[in-house]
């Protein structure tokens, strides 16, 4: 039997006691993981069983706070790392060990858990771009030529839609949040697909909630539909009505895409970050009238634990592509929604999409918020974000989805800005897509205790 490439390997997932390992090989081949707790001692073996290009192993039953060591092998050969020199990064552990070796074997310790007893677990997602039919185009950037899926097989956004509704279920998601670019561009067909898909989730407005990207904006000329909002163009708001309620709230045309819900003691604010005229490709914006709206309902639940989910990042850094204006929030405005954070001990994550990367930031000014920026569900990695919630803290993890079309998928569209997309969209760390804060939750509800409307403007009931 010939030996195989075996590249591309990460550690994608990291939990108390799961990791999930991938990597890619030119042909079908089976794969396997060996690893221990000592380099000199790979004890234990996880296989795929199945011969496959797109190898994904999960290591169960790890220990909290152990180290373990481990190769990933296909037909002998052991795998060797995507590498993340641009941003200085590690796509295979929580340590540099084996580097400058060939293959490992590699390293990572387990964390410990989040405090106390587990309460829900909650789905991040962003950018679905349902109706894209090529990949990382990107204005203005030569390198962003696009990749399109390979004739015969069906829309990439459909199947990684249907991946992450799969995925999330399995993951033991309760409840979901997209955050903004549902839609490749605001057609009534794509977002009509989005809603179909996400159903298979649950129920809008009660088990997932979604907000407006730029890419749903409204206004577009000649979407002209009978039954649509014709003279605001807003067919985002005709699939998701803010919140999952009646159209209400604040806004241009009397309407607004953003709302406040209670989730069993967790509120949940979800930001319109596009309320604006424009093509897409500015900085996200947000109505002077939902910024005084916002920062009204943070202060008067300044010790709620409050989670907000938006589609433009706060801020964008660390980055080894150039950073424009369009890639973030309005300064002006991301400064003012610090502040008022700063002043509210209650809000403890705040989730943005557009980026399409994962990235863990926590900047002074308001130090107890984590800003979780989280990969694209629609190409590479091509996943989401599990936010587990305890009584006493919370984990953020990512996993890719591991159907085999969006395993395939996710393998080709890596290809993008001229195979560099991984440097930028994985996370230069393990950190960057898993990590755990210890703080005070208790005031959550477990799941199954049911959700609350919020009355008021922007909540979507009046």
């Amino acid at each position: 039997m010939s030996a195989v490439s075996a590249v591309d390997l990460e550690l994608v997932t990291l939990t108390e006691d799961l990791a999930v390992i991938t990597w890619h090989t030119g042909v079908e081949s089976e794969g396997e993981v060996v690893y221990g707790t000592h380099p000199a001692h790979l004890d234990r073996t996880a296989s795929e069983g199945r011969d496959t290009a797109h190898h994904y192993v999960e290591l169960t039953d790890l220990e909290p706070g152990q180290t373990y060591y481990y190769q990933a092998r296909s037909r002998g050969s052991a795998a060797t790392p995507t590498p993340l020199h641009l941003v200085s990064g590690n796509a295979v552990g929580t340590s540099l060990h084996g580097f400058g070796s060939r293959g490992g074997p590699y390293s990572f310790t387990t964390p410990q858990p989040p405090p106390g007893r587990h309460l829900l677990s909650i789905a991040l997602c962003n950018d679905l771009h349902l109706g894209e039919t090529t990949a990382g185009l990107v204005t203005g950037m030569p390198l962003m030529r696009g990749i399109s899926q390979q004739l015969g097989l069906g829309p990439y956004p459909e199947i990684m839609g249907r991946a992450l509704v799969e995925e999330a279920h399995r993951r033991g998601a309760g409840h979901l949040l997209a955050a903004g670019d549902i839609s490749a561009g605001g057609a009534p067909r794509d977002l009509a697909e989005a809603r179909r898909l996400l159903d298979g989730f649950g129920t809008y407005g009660q088990d997932y909630f979604v907000v407006r990207g730029n890419h749903d904006r409204r206004g577009r000329p000649g979407l002209h539909e009978p039954g649509l909002h014709e003279e605001r163009g807003d067919t985002f708001l005709d699939a998701f009505p803010a919140g999952g309620g009646p159209v209400g709230g604040g806004g241009p045309g009397g309407e607004s895409a953003y709302f406040a819900r209670d989730l069993g003691g967790l509120r949940i604010l979800g930001l319109d970050t596009y309320e604006k005229k424009g093509n897409g490709a500015g900085s996200g914006g947000l109505s002077d009238e939902q910024l005084a709206w916002f920062r009204a309902d943070v202060r008067a639940h300044k010790d709620q634990p409050t989670l907000v989910f938006g589609h433009h990042p706060l801020t964008v850094r660390n980055s080894p592509f150039p950073v424009t204006s369009g890639q973030r929030l309005n300064r002006r405005q991301a400064r003012a929604i610090l502040d008022t954070y700063a002043a509210a001990p209650g809000v403890f994550l705040h989730h943005a999409g557009h980026t399409h990367r994962n990235k863990r930031t926590v900047l002074p000014q308001a130090r107890h918020v984590t800003l979780q920026e989280v990969g694209a569900v629609k190409e590479y990695p091509g996943g989401f974000c599990l936010l587990r919630i305890h009584t006493g803290g919370y984990a953020l993890n990512y996993y890719k989805a591991s159907s085999d079309p969006a395993r395939e998928w996710s393998e080709r569209s890596r290809r993008v800005a001229a195979g560099l997309w991984p440097q930028y969209a994985l996370g230069r760390s393990v950190r960057d897509r898993n990590s755990v804060v210890v703080r005070d939750l208790s005031g959550i509800t477990p799941a199954g205790a049911g959700l609350s409307a919020v009355h008021g403007r922007g909540s979507g009931r009046r």
